[in-house]
């Protein structure tokens, strides 16, 4: 029957008695509050660990100031955030959560993933959050943004993992790989902020939105932010090899798989190979799906990202691509990627 709102509801037992018993709203209830007990869990551990950036410099012979957010990945004061929120800056602040503020200087930035790392100038000991394994997320799993939103200090919004595996401009063109989309809701000030999972691990750094959109953010995975902090700290920046590809992760369906003999669950698919690259002498096509490089398995853009470091510059070495069911090996010779 229909109740007096228009909507189809339960009959009331004659006599006017009233349904005793649990009912589906108790079950609402309880996974509600698992969800909330969820976040705010996951906010405890990351929350303090998040800082508001504050720059003073020039960009395009102009004054600039700006802010944005940054994660602690260490008690000495490395930070995390993104090479947008600090270009061109002369001075760089920090302020905490507890209201501590120091300053910071540059140790390096990565335009093509649009990271940087800074070294808080305190003597203190600060909160620090852990970096996930980014390759273990997966769309549908809670997504927990906190950043410093227009001015509006540790604040909290809560989605879902859109999706793995895209691919984004950067600012200087070249696209980042291995990006993480989410609809916990992003805005200017946001960036350079963690992406956290429901075990208060960092999976991703946010830097970015599509304006206009609904709840289309994205977010650079905590693997590659792990390789260029890495990077950073033994070199200053980021030495990389280059094959001339543009590429991303894809499932690899298991009948592929199968008559391939692979084990692994995804690969890297070639979306596109640059006119003169190694990738192109070597012969390699939009649609290769890379599975090893070198004998180790590639199972994402990071993997190969990571994988391409200084030491395969003008090193040749195999790449495994899987052409039609079939594997191939394909010596290829990378080239700095300064050049």
């Amino acid at each position: 029957m229909r109740n007096a709102f228009g909507f189809l509801g339960s009959a009331q037992p004659r006599g006017g008695g009233i349904p005793t018993g649990p009912v589906a709203g108790d079950a609402d209830e309880a996974l509600l509050d698992s969800y909330s007990r969820a976040v705010v869990d996951a906010v405890d551990s990351v929350a303090p660990a998040v800082v508001h950036v504050e720059i003073a410099g020039l960009r395009q012979g102009r004054r600039a100031d700006g802010t944005g957010s940054g994660v602690v990945v260490s008690p000495d004061g490395l930070i995390l955030t993104n090479n947008h929120v600090i270009d061109g800056a002369r001075e760089i602040a920090i302020s905490t959560s507890d209201g501590r503020k120091f300053g910071a200087r540059a140790l390096g930035r990565d335009p093509d993933t649009d990271l940087a790392v800074l070294r808080g100038e305190t003597g203190e000991t600060l909160p620090a959050a852990r970096l996930a394994n980014s390759k273990a997320v997966r769309p549908g799993q809670i997504a927990i943004a906190i950043g410093n939103p227009l001015g509006f200090q540790s604040t909290v919004t809560a989605g879902i993992v859109s999706a793995v595996g895209r691919s984004l401009r950067a600012q200087n063109g070249r696209l980042i790989g291995d990006i993480i989309q989410t609809d916990a809701a992003l805005n200017p000030g946001n960036s350079g902020g963690p992406l956290a999972n429901s075990a208060g691990q960092v999976i991703g750094i946010n830097t970015a939105v599509i304006m206009g959109a609904q709840g289309i953010c994205f977010s650079v995975a905590s693997n590659t932010a792990l390789h260029v902090l890495t990077q950073i700290l033994a070199h200053g920046r980021v030495r990389r090899a280059r094959i001339g590809v543009v590429a991303e992760q894809v499932p690899l369906p298991a009948r592929v798989a199968y008559r391939a003999g692979l084990s692994q669950a995804s690969a890297v698919r070639i979306r596109e190979v640059q006119a003169g690259s190694p990738a192109a002498q070597a012969g390699l096509n939009s649609g290769d799906l890379i599975v090893r490089l070198d004998g180790a398995t590639v199972t994402g853009v990071d993997d190969l990202f990571r994988m391409l470091d200084e030491r395969r510059i003008d090193t040749a070495v195999t790449l495994t691509v899987v052409r039609s069911s079939v594997p191939t090996d394909v010596e290829v010779r990378p080239i700095d990627r300064e050049q």
